[in-house]
């Protein structure tokens, strides 16, 4: 099976309908993504209504989390309180309940999905590193396992004892839709072949200026819409 992945979207309308354009060009058979669906932009019910629709497999990010779990909207920064107080406002209660009801892992076949790390989801811990990146591909036996959270598209590999010899376990970052933070604003997002185990990641361009737009004259910070140029 070959999916498309996409990750923190963050109510990022414009690059979500180009990734989705895009996707439609590359004979994908389902569209797994990884979580944050909302925070940070100005289209949370447009962005959660099309990943509800489109995606087959969700799992939860922090900033869906932060909704409605009080300990989790404590740890976030204050661009992303602002945001997610916004987002309250303009969920609708179906995409609200959808958001809250989504799982913090999920499984196909021998790949794992989690937002942030496999070996405490709910934690949301940062794996920039090669060092953090070893203790968490010990933490899993599927033979990947993918994941979003930094927005810094990252593959991270180890070697491990199997039945028939030693076998490469995976840890694939497919970085963000809708926030980019490795210096290129482009949106970042991956094609997964489970039958070959095959990843390619992919970047494309989308209206930066229509996205930066939207967010300042949401009143929202306009750190968030300056960021979408600097891909930082």
């Amino acid at each position: 099976m070959r999916y498309a992945v996409i990750s923190d979207i963050h109510s990022n309308l414009e690059a979500l309908t180009t990734v989705l354009r895009e996707i439609q060009t590359k004979h994908v058979h389902e569209i797994i993504c990884l979580g944050d669906v909302v925070g940070y932009g100005a289209n949370p019910d447009e962005a959660a209504e099309l990943v509800r629709n489109e995606a087959k497999y969700t799992v939860r990010g922090n900033h869906d989390d932060a909704l409605y779990d009080n300990g989790t909207f404590s740890l976030i920064n204050s661009y992303a309180k602002a945001a997610i107080t916004y987002t309250r406002e303009l969920l609708s209660e179906e995409n609200y309940e959808w958001l809250k009801r989504l799982p913090m892992t999920n499984k196909i076949e021998d790949v794992l999905l989690v937002h942030a790390s496999p070996s405490e989801p709910h934690e949301w811990k940062y794996i920039f590193t090669q060092t953090d990146a070893q203790i968490e591909l010990s933490s899993f036996e599927e033979k990947i396992c993918l994941i979003g959270h930094t927005h810094v598209p990252m593959i991270f590999k180890k070697s491990v004892a199997g039945g028939s010899g030693p076998q490469v376990r995976e840890l694939i970052n497919v970085g963000s839709v809708g926030q980019p933070r490795d210096g290129d604003n482009r949106a970042s997002f991956g094609i997964i072949d489970t039958g070959k185990f095959t990843y390619e990641n992919l970047r494309i361009e989308y209206d930066h200026q229509m996205a930066a737009n939207k967010i300042i004259a949401a009143g929202l910070p306009a750190f968030l819409a300056e960021r979408l140029y600097e891909g930082r």
